[in-house]
């Protein structure tokens, strides 16, 4: 019965529901218009800055970031390389390694 009592306000309803979501965009888009115009920095979802302002502490932060980062890079290589031979002593037979280690006392 109450679909029957609605039945003629549907075109409404819908007209109603597309305008809302039409002035919600329409709203969304002139409030970030606003933003550009008046030199506030856009934000994401989180509220985070999408172009964040470029000042001596975020240089630094970077400067300091990429110095650890090639400090990492480089531990990660000594790493994979101790790891290569671990993996290198046990894959291999031993009279292999045997000759190595003799090879290495015959040389010192």
């Amino acid at each position: 019965m109450i679909e029957l009592a609605l039945a003629p306000f549907l075109p409404w309803i819908i007209l109603l529901g597309i305008s809302l979501g039409f002035f919600g965009i329409a709203a969304a888009i002139f409030n970030q218009w606003l933003r550009i115009k008046h030199g506030y920095p856009l934000e994401n979802a989180w509220g985070k800055s999408v172009y964040p302002q470029r000042n001596d502490e975020t240089i630094e932060r970077v400067r300091l970031l990429s110095q650890e980062n090639g400090q990492l890079r480089a531990e990660l290589g000594a790493v994979k390389d101790r790891l290569a031979n671990v993996e290198r002593i046990v894959t291999d037979g031993a009279h292999q390694l045997d000759r190595e280690i003799d090879a290495l006392r015959r040389s010192n």
